[in-house]
């Protein structure tokens, strides 16, 4: 019956309830003095009677108190918090109107004013995914070519900041884990060249300027070759692109090496000979002279020997050869041949990748074909290329004669190409550090061409991480402000959680996965996220099994506590660190200090807090009361996994954050200022 009275009578009956239980208070004082009166005892009747009216009165007004917190107090605060999530979280379609029962109207009003805010948002909502389709479908596009160039790309803000990078320059940087927005490229990166390089960008004043730098990754692993282009615009900022070098340094340092020790391993015996000869010319009759001239004479061809063998081995890998499928160098032939009349069939066979210069072997090959069919000694050609160890054989046949190594010989001196005259066949082995030569074969002759290096196609590929990362509002972020006055969507946030062998660090349980993710500028980065089991170090109690999954089997190759703590602490290098519950985690993060050197000192927020600075202490602020809260959907299977409920965390925060703004709390040092107020719920929380 009271749910159909409106607000005004409702809230008639509590000042009504007020005045009843007041009158009735005083009356039962004045019934009480009267009969003391009655028995003689005046004075005392009417002291007892003030205090049974006053003490009645409090306690009515106690209780109309009670009633009115409850029914409308704390009513209005919920149906105030719930509005705010369709507003700000766009919670749509789990407003509560229950607390709001006994408010009259204003619950059904708020109701419909939420389902009316949700369709408004559902329209728009299409409206706006009709024209941004054109859009996003040629950013689509865009990503996927950007994404395909083989080179590392980076583009970072003026503060050296990271605001795009591509797979390629994820892979060249070689950090434990990974390039992240936001981050410092120094992180990565040597420092000098770079700064020594947009140094001279900005100085010379000229946008379409360009750098070339040699720079090292931080860790000295790797040599990369970059070019620096400065970005047009107010924001300003540089575009890099990289190439690892350090394969082809390596292979220039080991030219130069050998250079050097053939000329010191030549120059003894030669000078050794040069007096024995001396010698020799004086006196013909001395043999110990004849002797020690041969002795020096076979030491020289021995040392030159050995260094044409190391020549010849080590050659190749002075020239930068391309890719080349065997199939396409097959075609490449055929096509060639056909071309000048000569038909030739093309053995299939397993499809290697070959690293050679396909033009170059496709001319040599079809000149000695050419070659042969204009002396009329062979024909009915095929060729094919098989993998032999560690490279390939190309193999031409031929129905005919066998050809001899002589004329061979003399081919090979000439071009291979009327076009290009100063391309001769024994120039493309040189290229390639290989020989030819003929055989002879069954029903005719055959050539056979190693090539030093080939593996199978679909084998072993390094892959291309198809994918960029990028956000390039981070290019306007001056990132200049203290802390505190840093407004929340300028912060970058790593949010985290854990699963542990039990609650209790201090007497020896221990974690057995961490899982993170990154937030920058108000959004998850895919792709920058940390997720690893850890081995604890000792058994994982089946009560926790139960809870989070995690068997002794499954961490027995997973990092050890302190390795895993590490790679985390790296991972949140500069980063508000982010959890629920967090004294919880942090608890077990920090008691590795003595061993990682890291004292995880990073600003942190706990969303049991920003719970209840936005919905009030006395609501349930467990995470799945949060999210459900917020329409943040768990998956059964993702519940109480590391990954799972980081991931829950990161959605429910990122909802928070509009609530917390509307509330005024715009800055860190705002919303820190409020937590603050709520500590002691933690406290409850954890005891």
């Amino acid at each position: 019956m009271l749910e159909r009275l409106n607000l005004r009578r409702r809230l008639l009956l509590f000042f009504a309830a007020v005045a009843v239980g007041g009158s009735a208070a005083i009356g039962l004082g004045a019934w009480v003095a009267q009969r003391h009166m009655a028995e003689g005892a005046a004075g005392g009747a009417f002291v007892q009677a003030a205090l049974i009216g006053i003490f009645g009165l409090l306690a009515v007004v106690v209780w109309v108190w009670l009633l009115f917190d409850e029914h409308v107090g704390r009513a209005l605060i919920r149906l105030a918090a719930g509005l705010r999530s369709q507003a700000h979280a766009e919670a749509a379609g789990r407003f509560d109107a229950a607390p709001g029962r006994y408010l009259g109207d204003l619950g059904p009003a708020a109701s419909a004013l939420c389902e009316r805010l949700a369709a408004t948002r559902a329209e728009l909502g299409e409206a706006v995914a009709r024209e941004t389709g054109r859009l996003q479908s040629e950013k689509d596009r865009l990503e996927t070519l950007l994404s395909d160039v083989p080179a590392g790309v980076l583009i970072c803000s003026t503060k050296h900041h990271l605001v795009f990078y591509n797979g390629p320059a994820a892979d060249l940087l070689g950090a434990a884990v990974g390039p992240g927005l936001s981050r410092n490229v120094f992180d990565y990166l040597r420092d000098a060249p770079l700064r020594h390089a947009h140094e001279r960008l900005t100085a010379g004043g000229d946008a379409e300027a360009v750098s070339d730098l040699t720079v090292a990754t931080a860790d000295g692993a790797r040599i990369l070759s970059g070019r620096m282009r400065l970005l047009d615009g107010e924001a300003g900022g540089y575009v890099l692109t990289l190439r690892d070098v350090t394969a082809d340094l390596a292979a220039h340092a080991g030219q130069d090496r050998l250079l050097q020790e053939v000329f010191d391993r030549i120059r003894r015996p030669a000078a050794n000979l040069l007096s024995v000869t001396g010698v020799l010319a004086e006196d013909r009759d001395n043999a110990a002279l004849g002797q020690a001239l041969a002795d020096e004479a076979g030491a020289l061809a021995r040392s030159v020997r050995d260094l044409a063998e190391r020549y010849e081995v080590s050659r190749g890998n002075w020239a930068a050869l391309p890719a080349t499928r065997s199939a396409d160098l097959l075609d490449g032939c055929k096509a060639r041949l056909l071309a000048g009349g000569i038909d030739l069939a093309a053995a299939p066979g397993e499809e290697l990748i070959l690293r050679c210069d396909g033009f170059e072997i496709v001319a040599l090959v079809c000149a000695v074909a050419r070659r042969l069919a204009a002396s009329g000694d062979a024909g009915a050609f095929t060729l094919g290329v098989s993998g032999e160890a560690a490279g390939a054989l190309v193999e031409l046949g031929w129905q005919g004669r066998p050809l001899a190594i002589g004329r061979l010989e003399s081919w090979l001196s000439e071009p291979v190409d009327p076009a290009m005259p100063d391309l001769t066949g024994r120039g493309v082995l040189a290229t390639h550090a290989t020989e030819c030569w003929p055989e002879p074969a069954e029903g005719g002759g055959r050539l056979r061409l190693p090539i030093r290096s080939a593996r199978a196609a679909g084998r072993h590929v390094p892959a291309i991480r198809r994918r960029v990362v990028y956000d390039f509002d981070l290019l306007f972020k001056s990132g200049d402000a203290a802390l505190a006055d840093t407004p929340l969507d300028d912060l970058v946030y790593v949010v985290f959680d854990s699963e542990t062998t039990g609650l209790l660090p201090d007497e020896g349980d221990e974690l057995c996965q961490i899982a993170g993710l990154r937030l920058v500028n108000g959004r998850r980065v895919a792709g920058e996220v940390f997720d690893t089991l850890v081995n604890p170090g000792r058994p994982i109690p089946p009560r926790a099994t139960e809870v989070h999954g995690i068997t002794d089997a499954m961490v027995a190759d997973a990092p050890p506590v302190a390795e895993a703590v590490t790679r985390f602490g790296d991972f949140a290098q500069g980063a508000v660190l982010i959890a629920h519950n967090a004294p919880f985690d942090m608890a077990f993060l920090r008691r590795q200090a003595a061993v990682t050197g890291i004292a995880f000192d990073n600003p942190v927020l706990d969303t049991v807090l920003l719970s209840a600075v936005v919905y009030g202490r006395t609501e349930t602020h467990s995470l799945d009361a949060l999210t459900a809260r917020l329409g943040v959907t768990i998956p059964e299977e993702a519940r109480h996994t590391a990954l799972g409920d980081t991931i829950a965390t990161a959605d429910a925060f990122l909802r928070l954050l509009p609530m917390l703004k509307a509330r005024g709390l715009v800055t860190f040092g705002d919303v820190l200022t409020e937590v603050r107020k709520h500590g002691r719920l933690l406290a409850d929380l954890n005891a």
